[in-house]
């Protein structure tokens, strides 16, 4: 829970930050959209103040936070209290689950893309959207971390090894998309989408669950 504590507390500075920063936020919608199915039911683990879940069409959300999830229920997410690692969903539930900037907060990473694993129905697509580790603006956060209240608690990992985990727990067909190709304090517009990772600081993954194999 020590990882919840600045969300509940700081709900408001999380929301300042997309209005502080909104052409990398905007750009950060973009490449999710980019990978995200374009139809089907789906949820956002993590769904916080409803960033991502409201314009992307997205109805259903899982938080730990309240603060956060009483923001989100106001731009008309339903919101259940829940972790990843123990998603309160049904088998083959989704059509597709979707993470962004959650997976750096997750006590067991494993564990959480297993239940999405879990609840998504054969073919169904996991995206997650992060900033990579290995990226300058991940760089710069990791050195910064005590001077930032959600990011003390975080976890930075590389595209590397996010893939890596996923296709433990058996996704396959990656695809990606990155951008934020500049600093913060550098961004005047929104930046493109492009496809692939390694230079972009905010990466988009998606991997599709296997179909069940007859016998």
């Amino acid at each position: 829970m020590d990882k919840v504590e600045p969300f509940d507390r700081y709900a408001d500075r999380y929301e300042d930050w997309f209005g502080g920063n909104r052409f990398a936020y905007e750009s950060e919608l973009l490449a999710v959209k980019r990978l995200l199915p374009e139809s089907g039911v789906g949820v956002e683990v993590g769904v916080g103040t409803g960033r991502f879940a409201e314009p992307l069409g997205i109805k259903i959300g899982v938080d730990p936070s309240a603060r956060m999830g009483e923001v989100a229920r106001r731009r008309g997410i339903e919101v259940i209290a829940g972790v990843g690692e123990n998603l309160p969903f049904r088998d083959s539930q989704f059509d597709f689950v979707l993470f962004v900037t959650t997976i750096c907060f997750l006590d067991d990473v494993e564990r959480a893309l297993k239940e999405a694993y879990r609840v998504l129905k054969p073919g169904g697509a996991t995206v997650i959207g992060f900033v990579d580790k290995n990226s300058p603006l991940g760089k710069s956060y990791q050195q910064r971390k005590g001077e930032n209240v959600f990011y003390s608690v975080a976890t930075f990992l590389s595209v590397e090894e996010v893939v890596r985990d996923m296709e433990r727990v058996g996704f396959k067909d990656f695809t990606f998309a990155q951008t934020i190709f500049q600093s913060l304090a550098e961004i005047d517009d929104i930046e493109p989408v492009r496809e692939g990772y390694g230079e972009g600081s905010f990466v988009v993954v998606k991997g599709l669950k296997r179909y069940e194999q007859k016998i």
